[in-house]
């Protein structure tokens, strides 16, 4: 395994204006009056001022305000204290809306909805394209459990689309298993994650590599360069490991006998030959910029792992190494297989490496090979799995592009393509663009 590797301020005792808390009681109680003003209609510059430049007559104290645009389509909605003449505030209010074009609702009320709700989650639902079927029959779960959709938003919109909703009220894990199964039954994908601040902050990500980081399986592309016969008794092992008459072990020492006597050059040739997934480099880009740690786990090879990720900025590796002898390879494997059971060891030390808590580790792979990686992670991510993966992965994704993992995180593409701004044409988002590792290198 390898490793591709604030100051405080004190300040005395200051009380500034900004410091002082609001006297008790000024916060009002779920009794206290209050008028919700809701205003939809075409968007314009000035809306916004033109609405709390009538609110600052009324000697009212604004407590919540949510805005949102749709192709051009204001919705704006203010929730404020009564004042002295609540009749007199909303008729002020509708007419500075109507000069505006807008349609005004002024509704009175009690209390204000700051209670604090109860078991937050995060809901990401993603689909290329996203069906209405979809979000019915996923919103319909969340209705029947009881919980509430306090809020959506879109979080991508190609080459995926992907909507967020904040739900509070529902225990988890029970959301988690009927929701996916809901999606996937509509052709998308979904990701239920605790929402707050357990969603932000350091992580650790660990990927897969073969069919995953890159669109290959390297010894399938090193038994190519060994020829006709032996490209056929890899393929004859990898369906003997597949039907579970070899495990991953011996399948590999028996795939790497086939390739004794390749010259070492192949391993350069290979490497160059490699595609990455599309997304994979705007992947690690972004959580690089985040400050979140990558690193990858293969079943593969170190001769192509190492050098891929020091061209993407990835930290942690692990991979099995050939051995090699004469300039040639030996057909023999050096060390301890990265199984099973090797890759969620890795994934453990990654996050001691980093000093964080497994629960704040995210495992992506496509095979049983991933199986205990994902398990073992806080957010295990099966990527264009095998159904066995799907099932017992927290969530899974079936769109073609690696990228999309962030929005299960909840970063959204605007941000992103933001980001990318400032980066020359070669660089900049691969989720259409050349994905063979010598192309962009």
């Amino acid at each position: 395994m390898v490793s591709f590797r604030q100051r405080s301020t004190s300040l005395g005792a200051v009380t500034t204006q900004q410091d002082v808390l609001p006297p008790a009681g000024r916060l009002p109680s779920d009794s206290a009056r209050t008028v919700l003003f809701t205003l939809t209609g075409p968007d314009r510059p000035g809306v916004t001022t033109a609405v709390f430049g009538v609110l600052i007559r009324s000697g009212v104290e604004v407590l919540d305000v949510e805005q949102v645009v749709v192709r051009g389509h204001l919705t704006l909605s203010v929730l404020v204290t009564a004042g002295q003449d609540e009749s007199g505030m909303i008729l002020a209010v509708r007419m500075a809306g109507s000069d505006l074009g807008l349609s005004v609702s002024g509704e009175p009320g009690t209390g204000d909805n700051s209670k604090r709700r109860r078991n937050r989650l995060a809901v990401t639902l993603l689909g290329a394209p996203l069906l209405p079927s979809a979000v019915a029959g996923v919103t319909g779960r969340i209705a029947g459990h009881g919980a509430n959709i306090d809020r959506i938003r879109r979080i991508s919109r190609f080459p995926v689309t992907t909507i967020e909703l904040d739900v509070s009220g529902g225990d988890g894990e029970t959301l988690r298993r009927e929701l996916a199964a809901e999606a996937m039954a509509h052709g998308a994908d979904l990701a239920v994650s605790p929402a707050g601040l357990a969603r932000r902050g350091r992580r650790v990500v660990v990927m897969d590599v073969d069919s995953t980081l890159i669109q290959d399986e390297v010894i399938e592309l090193l038994a190519a360069h060994a020829g006709p016969e032996a490209e056929q008794r890899v393929a004859a092992v990898t369906e003997r490991a597949m039907r579970g008459e070899l495990d991953f072990a011996q399948s590999l020492h028996e795939r790497v006998a086939c390739l004794a006597g390749l010259p070492e050059s192949v391993l350069g040739e290979v490497y160059a030959a490699v595609r990455l997934t599309r997304g994979a480099r705007t992947l690690v880009r972004t959580m690089r910029r985040l400050g979140l740690t990558v690193g990858v786990v293969s079943g593969g090879f170190a001769e192509v792992v190492e050098p891929l990720a020091r061209d993407l900025g990835i930290t942690h590796v692990l991979a099995n190494r050939l051995e090699i002898a004469d300039g040639r390879l030996t057909g023999r494997v050096l060390g301890d297989v990265v199984d099973r059971a090797g890759k969620a060891a890795a994934l453990r030390r990654f996050a001691e490496l980093e000093g964080l808590p497994l629960s704040r580790t995210v495992a992506i792979g496509d095979g049983a090979n991933d199986l205990d990686m994902l398990a073992a992670a806080g957010l295990g991510v099966a990527f264009n799995a095998k159904p066995v993966v799907r099932e017992q992965a927290d969530t899974s994704l079936s769109v073609p592009y690696l990228d999309a993992v962030l929005y299960l995180l909840g970063i959204p593409r605007s941000e992103i393509e933001d980001a990318d701004e400032a980066l020359d044409d070669t660089t900049r988002d691969d989720t259409t663009g050349d994905n063979t590792t010598g192309g962009t290198r």
